[in-house]
């Protein structure tokens, strides 16, 4: 790399910014129609979440494997076959859905999405903290992540937007193909700017006992951490709801509205929660400074979110569930960049990606159990009322949270960036 190209953090970011803006675009397409699509290609809800739950368990099932090839083979790599790999499963579930396939296939290749996403989660994240440490950065990790918030936001709201205007004036079809030829091109994007810096790949040496070194010393810096620890178990609870609250709002909505053809609509309620990240990740470091301490202010959103999300399924009116997803939406974005800062001050560098990775883990295991759960709840009795459940059990986040707080890491005080060197 010559002198005029070495890195800056202020290339840094505008990598991380790029990729995201790619990603979320590429991902926001569908997001606003994921539901009905799946059941318009036939499956019932309980099928469409089931489906669901099989990309989150493929999520389980490769999120630490993938996260020890962003930690010995490198951060870029992973990022290329995750873009591959999603560009692919992608296309084939549009195949799926032309031929009105069996529950077995769709389970099947949402597997493979989920493979697709977990060569994403923990590798962009590590490879931006370890670069903004290695070019010398002094600032905050929130104002960072905020941005990345806020370009993701950006990215979401036209990408629902338009995915719900395409669907309608074409099928439900066509997002989905664009989503796979956008992630092509960040391929493209990724190869050129995307370079592992302030961290080295191992390249040598036994493969297999590399990856067991990794995984062991996973565990000890990550379950083995009381702190570390309560934050995933929380995400194993809310993790799932997430999803759930998010995906079943587009058929909720088109139930409220009356017209269950509106997909603008859904790609509008995308939108909304799209336009509610950007503000909420320009609003994370100023929240985070009203609180001495980051699990406080964690602790705090979260309470607000369950209120709010049950409130979503209590008053079943559709201007003032638009009006709630708002709020669920601003609150869930701010928490987020406040929530990585001290989960990434208490990991060290070379395990980090697999740690973030095994993080993002259980919050899909949550949506494994959680989805075909609420899913039914939504068949018997509506969604409505799958709502007040999924608030129920994100209550469970609270103690985890508070369990969490008393280890009294150095991370929860902390205003600077503090990413543990190892």
């Amino acid at each position: 790399m010559s002198a005029a190209r070495l890195p800056t953090p202020a290339t840094i970011q505008r990598t991380y910014l790029v990729l995201l803006l790619g990603n979320t675009l590429a991902a926001s397409l569908i997001w606003g129609i994921n539901t009905i699509f799946l059941l318009d290609a036939g499956l019932s809800n309980l099928e469409a979440f089931a489906a669901n739950a099989f990309f989150t368990a493929g999520m389980v099932i490769f999120e630490v494997p993938t996260g020890v090839v962003a930690d010995t083979a490198g951060r870029r790599l992973s990022y290329l076959l995750g873009t591959v790999t999603l560009s692919a499963s992608t296309l084939l579930y549009v195949f799926l859905w032309r031929i009105h396939a069996p529950f077995w296939q769709w389970a099947v290749v949402s597997v493979l999405i989920g493979l697709g996403f977990t060569f994403f989660s923990g590798a962009v994240e590590a490879w931006l903290v370890d670069a903004l440490k290695a070019t010398g950065f002094t600032g905050e990790l929130e104002a960072v992540f905020g941005r990345g918030q806020v370009v993701t936001g950006v990215a979401m709201l036209g990408g629902s937007v338009l995915g719900g205007l395409i669907a309608q004036q074409t099928s439900l079809g066509v997002p989905f193909v664009l989503r796979g030829l956008i992630l092509a091109a960040m391929f493209v994007v990724a190869l050129r700017l995307m370079h592992d810096v302030g961290f080295s790949p191992e390249k040598s040496g036994d493969v297999v006992t590399e990856v067991r070194k990794i995984a062991s010393a996973s565990i000890e810096y990550g379950l083995r951490v009381p702190s570390v620890k309560w934050l995933m178990i929380e995400s194993l609870f809310t993790g799932g709801v997430g999803i759930y609250g998010f995906y079943a709002l587009q058929p909720y909505l088109l139930q409220l509205y009356g017209d269950r053809r509106a997909y603008v609509i859904a790609g509008l309620a995308a939108a909304i929660v799209a336009g509610a990240q950007i503000l909420g990740g320009l609003a994370a470091p100023r929240i985070r400074r009203l609180f001495h301490r980051r699990t406080s202010a964690l602790i705090a959103t979260a309470t607000l979110g369950i209120v709010v999300l049950g409130l979503m399924g209590i008053i079943q009116s559709f201007w003032v569930v638009i009006g709630l997803v708002v709020v669920w939406s601003l609150i869930f974005a701010a928490s987020m960049p406040i929530r990585q800062t001290y989960m990434n001050g208490m990991i060290p560098s070379r395990q980090r990606a697999t740690i973030l990775s095994f993080d993002s883990l259980m919050g899909s295991a949550g949506g494994v159990w959680a989805q075909p759960l609420l899913g039914r709840v939504a068949d018997v009795w509506g969604y409505g009322p799958s709502y007040v459940v999924a608030a129920a059990i994100s209550a469970v986040a609270i103690p985890a949270l508070a369990l969490s707080r008393r280890q009294n890491a150095p991370a929860d005080a902390v205003r600077a960036i503090a990413a543990s060197s190892g």
